[in-house]
Parts: C-alpha cells; sequence; structure tokens
C-alpha cells in the first residue's frame, strides 16, 4: 500500500470515530434532557457513567490525528483535515460534558415536581439535536452550504433562550425552593445554547476544511 492510500484510509478511519463519538453524543443530549423531563435519577446516571466512553474516544481520536501528523507529514489540505477533526472531537467532548451537567441536574431535582411542565426546553434540545445531526453530516459530505445553514439554526436557539430566560426570571419569587428549581432550569438553558454554538463551531471547521478560509457562524 502506497503512502497516499493509506493516509486516506487513516483519515477515512478517523472519519468514522468520529461520527461514531456523534452518534453517542447525541444520543447522550437527547438522554440528559429526557431525564430531566421526567426526573429520571438512573437514567441520568447512566448518562454520567458512560461519559468516560465519550472521553475515551476524544482521546482516541487525539491520537490518530498526531500519529497522523507525526508519521505522514500531511500538507496543505490535508492538514485542514485533520486538525479540523481534532477540534471537532473537542467540541463533541464538551457537548457530552453539557450533557452531563443537565443530568446532574435531572439528579439533583429527582424527588421534586416541576414547577410546570417542560416545554421550551425540550424544543431547544431537538433544535440542538437537529443542528449536531446536520454540523456532522456537512462534516462528512464536505458540504459548506448544509454547514453555513446551522447560523440560522442558531439565531433560532439563540431567540428561544432568550425567551424563555426572560420566561424563568419572571416566576421567580420570595420561595427558595421554587428559585432553586428554576435556576437550574436556567441553566439547562444555558448549557443547551452553548451546545448550539459547539455545533457551530463545527460547520466553522467544515467551511475551512473545503474553502481554507476562517468564516464565523455565531455572530
Amino acid at each position: 500500500m502506497d503512502t497516499r492510500t493509506s493516509f486516506h484510509q487513516n483519515v477515512d478511519e478517523l472519519q468514522q470515530s468520529l461520527l461514531k463519538m456523534g452518534n453517542l453524543v447525541e444520543e447522550s443530549i437527547s438522554n440528559a434532557v429526557d431525564a430531566l423531563a421526567k426526573l429520571d435519577d438512573k437514567l441520568a446516571k447512566k448518562i454520567v457513567v458512560e461519559d468516560d466512553i465519550i472521553d475515551g474516544m476524544m482521546l482516541e481520536i487525539e491520537e490518530r490525528c498526531l500519529r497522523l501528523i507525526a508519521l505522514q507529514q500531511p500538507m496543505a489540505g490535508d492538514l485542514r483535515i485533520i486538525g479540523t477533526a481534532l477540534k471537532i472531537a473537542t467540541d463533541l467532548e464538551r457537548i457530552s460534558d453539557h450533557a452531563v451537567d443537565i443530568a446532574k441536574i435531572a439528579i439533583r431535582l429527582s424527588g421534586e415536581e416541576l414547577i410546570k411542565p417542560l416545554e421550551d426546553i425540550p424544543h431547544m434540545a431537538v433544535l440542538v439535536r437537529e443542528m449536531l445531526h446536520e454540523s456532522l453530516l456537512s462534516y462528512t459530505e464536505r458540504n459548506i452550504h448544509r454547514a453555513a445553514a446551522l447560523a440560522e439554526k442558531d439565531d433560532e436557539v439563540d431567540k428561544l433562550y432568550s425567551s424563555l430566560m426572560n420566561e424563568i426570571i419572571g416566576m421567580m419569587n420570595s420561595e427558595f425552593a421554587r428559585n432553586r428549581q428554576l435556576s437550574h432550569l436556567m441553566f439547562v438553558a444555558h448549557y443547551l445554547e452553548r451546545v448550539a454554538d459547539h455545533c457551530t463551531n463545527i460547520g466553522e471547521g467544515v467551511i475551512y476544511i473545503v474553502t481554507g478560509k476562517r468564516k464565523d457562524l455565531n455572530i
């Protein structure tokens, strides 16, 4: 097998590892919000434990990237592919961390009754999960149009986040327990908003791979 063939095979394997990690992270975010909505501490604890698997996958991808750089000495476009893969893995790991943050809040609130049924938070979760899925598709397809479209989704998440924060603040009163729960929900909304930002980071990476130019999708 010649050097270029070996390189492309290794890059394909790297991409498959990223997609596998992305699928687990996508599931983790969905389960975290589900655990919160149902105050299911068993599901929440499962998310916390499985974060170690995702962390291990990130380290494996990091090793693959560094090995490719050291052994293949890639140039220009090839180096952009490897560097972006490393950054995507970091964004995915941070998204997983936010899923854990949400799961820990579900554990803290376990045994309580939610002040009101969750509506906007699950809606935000659906949007960010769609963004994550689209960002990974844009990466596998090297599709800059799909990547750029993430900016509109991010704006939608930001608007929902702003509206939700205003609603939660308006619901606060002098009751400590009530304010404690509402504060936790504010953090959940913040974590989901940050997930959306990490998804736009992935989209920016795709645009950089294809064009060699930086484009800010999170304005």
